[in-house]
This record gives C-alpha cells, structure tokens and sequence, in this order.
C-alpha cells in the first residue's frame, strides 16, 4: 500500500506540483511589475497635478495683479 501511494505520489502529484509552483513564480512577477508600472504612474500624475496647480496658482496671481492695476487706474 505505501509503495502505491509512494508511486502515485512522485508519478502524477509532483510534476503537477512543479508546473503549478512554476506558474505561481511568474504570476508573482507579474504583479510585482504591475506594481512597480502603478507607482510609477501615480508618480507622473502626482507631478502633472503639482505642475498644474503651480500654473493656475502663477495665473491667479497675474490676474490678480491685473485687477489691482486697472482698480488703480480707474481711481485716478
């Protein structure tokens, strides 16, 4: 009975184990690249978002500076 358990062990379980452990080290590797491709995005869109808000911030300023110039205008 132990031969035939031993046999049937390393004849079909371990192949089929081997395969399935080979299969799960690439998934692994792909989910660690899709991690690494999502910080990497999240990195650009964080820097297009800060290069954004700098633009509108210096264009609220300008037209700020604007308005002030023209009130001044007006009050002369």
């Amino acid at each position: 009975m132990i031969y035939y358990v031993w046999n049937w062990v390393t004849k079909d379980i371990k192949p089929v184990l081997s395969e399935a452990s080979l299969v799960l080290v690439g998934l692994i590797d792909r989910i660690r690249m899709l991690d690494n491709d999502l910080v990497r995005l999240n990195q650009k869109l964080n820097t297009v978002l800060q290069l954004r808000k700098m633009d509108y911030d210096a264009l609220r300023k300008t037209a700020h500076e604007y308005i002030l110039k023209e009130e001044e205008k007006n009050q002369k």
